[in-house]
């Protein structure tokens, strides 16, 4: 997920967030920003976890979740590919270890 894609699942306008500063090696910008207690973007609770995107033209700016809502906007992997595909690359890496495969499916 890109962080425009983010913002769009949030439903919030990337100019209504506050500027965040340069990224730190150790987070200790999110952690001040969290002490800071900022509301949760998406309902409204205190926030538990802080980050930030980076938006064209803004720079970057925080994004405050809370726990619920960070679950609730974080992807569960990508697209899946056809089950023809994974068995094939299932049987190409076989064949080049030299193994015997068999692929059993429930048949949809």
């Amino acid at each position: 997920m890109t962080d425009a894609d983010l913002l769009q699942s949030l439903g919030v306008d990337p100019a209504h967030l506050d500027p965040a500063p340069p990224w730190t090696p150790r987070g200790t910008a999110e952690i001040g920003r969290l002490k800071a207690r900022h509301p949760c973007l998406r309902c409204g609770a205190q926030s538990t976890v802080a980050g930030a995107v980076d938006v064209p033209g803004l720079g970057r700016r925080w994004v405050d979740r809370c726990m619920p809502c960070l679950v609730a906007t974080t992807p569960r992997g990508g697209p899946q590919k056809p089950l023809e595909d994974i068995a094939a690359a299932i049987r190409e890496a076989a064949r080049e270890a030299g193994a015997t495969v068999t692929i059993v499916t429930d048949g949809a």
